[in-house]
């Protein structure tokens, strides 16, 4: 199965400082690929140069089996839709003409008869229907990632790559976009979304993709993947890893001190 974008031995290097390091890496049709790792890790990074916004200044990028470099930037944006982790905006948009941005790639194709009814999808799946006609800029945090989110689903794209797009959410938007994210792939698309939450990449994800300081650490199934011994070393703090008595999924959490409560 020929991977919708894939990085092999990709290195990125800012002033003296090294953000990849031979890092390789491949999103497929069909699955949900969790990028974790501590701050400073070099998972933005990553995920800018698989998205063809930033040059790796060693090893290549392929989408669909091409090199990234040979992509148009119109095509490239009818591959794959981007999630960036801040989605400013400078002029009062309403969130209809921001979600309907997601279309532009398509003008002009046999594709654009689709946008109002994707638009409409987009909007109805991050429940933004009634807001379609408020400013952005009226929007609270969690709305406006809402928003961001809309625009990237009516792109409708194979790829999407997502920047911590349950970062500004409350519990129950999170579990929306999640919810949205497996059902993108369950269609074939695939998705690759950067949390931090480790719970979330092990509940959700196909597979896990462990970055730590610039360089791979793990990747594979949750369950192979979520180790006391590897997250303890990468994320400096002690975890223990538990089965969900549930799901049989694996649970992370971090290794506390019993606390007493005072009489």
């Amino acid at each position: 199965m020929t991977p919708l974008v894939e990085a092999r031995d990709v290195g990125v290097v800012a002033g003296r400082r090294t953000l990849l390091d031979g890092v390789s890496l491949a999103v497929r049709p069909g699955e949900v690929l969790a990028l974790v790792g501590p701050n400073g890790a070099g998972k933005s990074t990553l995920l800018a140069v698989l998205a063809g916004d930033r040059a790796p200044g060693t090893g290549t990028v392929t989408a669909g089996g091409r090199p990234l470099r040979e992509w148009s930037a119109r095509a490239l944006a009818r591959h794959r839709a981007v999630l960036p982790q801040h989605n400013p905006v400078s002029f009062p948009f309403e969130v209809g003409e921001i979600v309907r941005m997601g279309r532009a790639p398509w003008a002009g194709t046999a594709a654009e008869s689709d946008d109002d009814r994707l638009v409409a999808a987009a909007l109805a799946d991050t429940e933004l229907t009634t807001f379609a006609r408020r400013r952005y800029p009226t929007l609270s945090g969690g709305e406006q990632a809402r928003a961001a989110l809309a625009r990237v689903l009516a792109q409708d794209t194979p790829l999407l790559l997502l920047d911590e797009p349950t970062a500004a959410l409350d519990l129950r938007r999170q579990e929306e976009v999640l919810r949205l994210a497996t059902a993108r792939a369950a269609t074939g698309a695939g998705v690759l979304l950067v949390v931090h939450d480790l719970a979330v990449a092990a509940g959700y994800a196909d597979r896990i993709a462990v970055l730590d300081g610039g360089r791979i650490a793990a990747v594979g199934p949750p369950e192979r993947v979520c180790t006391a011994e590897l997250l303890s070393e990468v994320y400096r703090h002690p975890v223990e890893v538990i089965e969900h008595p549930r799901t049989g999924r694996p649970l992370v959490l971090p290794l506390r001190a019993e606390i007493r409560s005072t009489p």
